[in-house]
This record gives C-alpha cells, sequence and structure tokens, in this order.
C-alpha cells in the first residue's frame, strides 16, 4: 500500500463507521477524531470524491524571481564578449548601461546555461566562433589567447600533429661508482608521445644539443618530417646567448624556434616530467636492482631497448594516442603533419592560374 492510498483508506473508514455504527459522535469518539474533521471528510467526498481526501500543500505557489528575459540575453550576450569578466564586474559593467541585475543575478544566469565558470565560458566562445565562421572580436581573441597560455601554464599544451612541439629536460639519475654522476636527457613529441633518452656524466649544452643530434633529428628525418618546436625549461644547458651557447646555436642552425617554460612552473613541461617518471619506475628501479653496471655504454644500451619498446609496444594513455603505440600515433599523425604544414597543391595550382 503507497502512502496515498493508505491516506485515503484511513479517511473513509471514519466515514464508513459512522454509517456502520449510525452515531457519528460515538465513530469520532472511537477513532479519536473530531466531529468537525468527520464533516469536512463526508463534504470533500461528495465534492471531490477519492483523490480530494490526498493532502494538499499548504504552501503558498513561490512567484518566478527570474530577470526580465531581456536583460538575461543581454547577460549572455556580455558574457559572450567578455568571457573572461566576473559576475561582480559584469554587474558593474551593465549597470552603466542601464540594465539592473546584481552579481547575484549575474551567477544565477550563468548556471542556468552552465556557464558559471570562466572556463564553461570560454568554451562556448569556441563553439560560437566554430559557427560563426570564426569571426571574433578583439576582446574575444585575447581571451582565447589569455586562456591557451594558461592552460600551457598547467600542462594542457595543443599539438595538432607529430613534429608540432618536442619537449626536453634533464633528468638526474644518480650516481654509480666507477661512472660517476649520472644525468639523463629526455625529449617527447607532445602529439604522439614518442620518446628520446640518452645518459651523460655531465649536465650542460652540448650534452642537450646531442641528444637531438643523436637521437632526435635523425628519427624526424627518417620520416620526411622536421621538429617546429622545442619546449624546455630555463635551466643553463637550455639558454644562452645564440652566438656562444652550443643548444641555442644548434637549434638556430636547424631552423627550430625555442619556447621556455614560466619560471617556477615545472607543469608546464609535465609531458617530459611524466616521461622522466615512467622510465625512472619502469627502467632504472629494476636494471640497477638487475644487473651491476660498469659503464655508460652498457646502461645506454639496455636504455635503448627498453625505450624501442616504449614507442612501439607499450600502450599509451595519453590525449592523442587514446590506447595505441606512441610509434603508431606518430605514423597516424603523418599526413596531419602534411595537411598543416605543406600547402595544398590544388590550391596552389589555382593561385597560381
Amino acid at each position: 500500500m503507497t502512502k496515498q492510498q493508505y491516506i485515503i483508506s484511513r479517511k473513509t473508514n471514519i466515514v464508513e463507521l459512522g454509517r456502520t455504527l449510525g452515531n457519528i459522535s460515538d465513530a469520532c469518539r472511537k477513532l479519536g477524531v473530531s466531529r468537525t474533521h468527520y464533516y469536512d471528510i463526508r463534504k470533500t467526498i461528495e465534492e471531490e470524491g477519492l483523490q480530494g481526501l490526498l493532502e494538499k500543500s499548504r504552501r503558498a505557489p513561490r512567484i518566478g524571481n527570474r530577470v526580465a528575459p531581456e536583460i538575461e540575453q543581454k547577460v549572455l550576450d556580455y558574457a559572450l564578449e567578455y568571457p573572461t569578466h566576473g559576475q561582480v564586474r559584469v554587474a558593474n559593467e551593465l549597470k552603466r548601461q542601464d540594465f539592473q541585475v546584481s552579481s547575484g543575478g549575474i551567477r544565477s544566469i550563468w548556471l542556468r546555461h552552465k556557464v558559471e565558470t570562466k572556463g564553461l565560458r570560454l568554451k562556448r566562445l569556441e563553439k560560437w566562433a566554430a559557427e560563426n565562421n570564426g569571426i571574433l572580436t578583439e576582446s574575444q581573441i585575447q581571451a582565447l589567447e589569455a586562456a591557451k597560455e594558461e592552460a600551457e601554464v598547467h600542462g594542457e599544451i595543443e599539438s595538432p600533429h607529430p613534429g608540432f612541439l618536442l619537449a626536453q629536460d634533464t633528468c638526474y639519475i644518480g650516481y654509480i661508482k666507477g661512472i660517476g654522476r649520472l644525468y639523463q636527457q629526455t625529449g617527447i613529441d607532445t602529439h604522439a608521445n614518442v620518446g628520446f633518452a640518452k645518459i651523460y656524466t655531465d649536465r650542460t649544452s652540448l650534452a642537450a644539443a646531442d641528444l637531438l643530434n643523436d637521437k632526435v633529428l635523425p628519427f624526424y628525418d627518417e620520416h620526411g618530417i622536421n621538429v617546429l618546436r622545442i619546449l624546455t625549461d630555463r635551466g643553463p644547458e637550455y639558454c644562452g646567448r645564440t652566438d656562444t651557447h652550443s643548444y641555442e646555436l644548434f637549434l638556430h642552425l636547424n631552423g627550430v624556434e625555442h619556447t621556455k617554460t614560466k619560471p617556477r612552473h615545472p607543469q608546464t613541461n609535465g609531458c617530459v616530467e611524466k616521461l622522466n617518471q615512467t622510465v625512472q619506475e619502469e627502467f632504472y628501479k629494476v636494471a640497477f636492482r638487475k644487473k651491476l653496471y660498469k659503464t655508460i655504454e652498457e646502461i645506454q644500451a639496455d636504455l635503448d631497448a627498453f625505450m624501442a619498446w616504449y614507442n612501439a609496444e607499450r600502450t599509451n594513455q595519453g590525449r592523442y594516442c587514446q590506447g595505441r603505440t606512441p610509434l603508431q600515433t606518430f605514423l597516424d599523425g603523418l599526413e596531419l603533419y602534411q595537411q598543416y604544414v605543406y600547402e595544398n597543391p590544388v590550391e596552389e595550382k589555382e593561385v597560381m592560374v
């Protein structure tokens, strides 16, 4: 029996008992209710039927407290024009345009349309731009560029194709008696997550350039594409004057753009930091317990074998890999490289004509 059925049954029993006893006062006394209540029930049954016996809410209906539709639309339009402004500033700016709405009202409108955070408003702007042929105002362009820079600071880097960006970092491995201190130069393609690693006994600009010369650029040359940009931290092995610094000079001679991370924001280069962690946990912590290395060449040989397995066999759950291996993602992305980097021959012919 449901709650509603119970309520109806209990009230009809009062009326039925009165009829059975033939004495309303006696029936009410036995059931512990007043005669007024009895007559109210009987009147309700006569006028509304059994459905009228259900409990009715005594709460007064709440009249909608929303702002006028034209003001709500103005708030949404403003959020599209200035997606990074907070609710207080939006309220103040609209007040100057003779639209009276509180900051709490702004917040309620945002919540209703699911644009309550700056990120959601920026996504709405991107969607709007895509649907309107990318026509943006200056303020909208600045907002999207600022959002992109902020995302890169927190490790969210856009890499539409292989070779678009290579992240590089220096990782301290440890000290081995007879060999000395060990440093690893690490590189990773931020689109395909293809990794490169080489061991050195020092942390210099020559070592940083040697990784590119020995491991990275030959791999890209083999597949017929170039590295367009490199992202590093601001360590001394990566930064200096182009005419005197080995690493900067190497990049300049090979036509590679150099981008540096924001100071005190290591998460900007989080992609290569993650690879360092993977190599530490899955290679060094195992290899150093299984084998006693006597030369750096022995370590490099085993590291090369691990990196070959990492690139070709180990599945990756990265943003662009989605369960594929890094090498498979790289090969699948070569067509994207052609699309983004090289000019379309058909369009070129049309221009020539």
